[in-house]
């Protein structure tokens, strides 16, 4: 199964059936950049929810947060960013991170009939490649038969 690229807002994700949206979140409980903005305009719960789980302990790379929104849609907070800027030269993302969270919503995705929306996670302010990140999504999701689609803005 391939990955499905379209123009479009991951906030309003097409399909029918249960539609995931996963973005890229630190671990150092900032949230207030990029595309969270976009989705705390739509839904205060994800940030919600973050913010939270910030507060009460530390953040660890590679884990999910589902939160529902509502019967066929959920958001998944993925910590995949070690703070929030480069740090001698090397960006925030971490692909291992990606690759963990990517790999538990792949294996629950399985057989739930799930579909996951997404816009280029990692490339924005973690400064992560796509060419790096691409790899994962194929390995973790599309390879276990879950669809998966990918939003540019216009």
């Amino acid at each position: 199964m391939n990955i499905n690229y379209v123009t479009g807002d991951a906030t309003q994700p097409i399909g029918d059936g249960i539609n995931l949206i996963v973005h890229i979140c630190n671990d150092a409980g900032r949230w207030g950049k990029g595309f969270v903005l976009v989705l705390s305009k739509r839904w205060l719960k994800p940030e919600m929810t973050y913010r939270e789980i910030a507060r009460t302990r530390p953040l660890e790379l590679g884990e999910i947060q589902m939160i529902q929104i509502d019967n066929n849609l959920g958001v998944i907070n993925l910590i995949g960013q070690h703070g929030i800027r480069p740090i001698n030269g090397v960006p925030p993302i971490r692909y291992q991170a990606v690759e963990a969270g990517l790999g538990v919503i792949g294996i629950a995705g399985r057989t739930s009939g799930v579909s996951v929306h997404m816009p280029r996670i990692g490339c924005g302010l973690a400064g992560g490649k796509w060419d790096m990140i691409e790899p994962i999504i194929q390995r973790q999701l599309s390879s276990r038969g879950i669809p998966v689609t990918v939003y540019d803005l216009p």
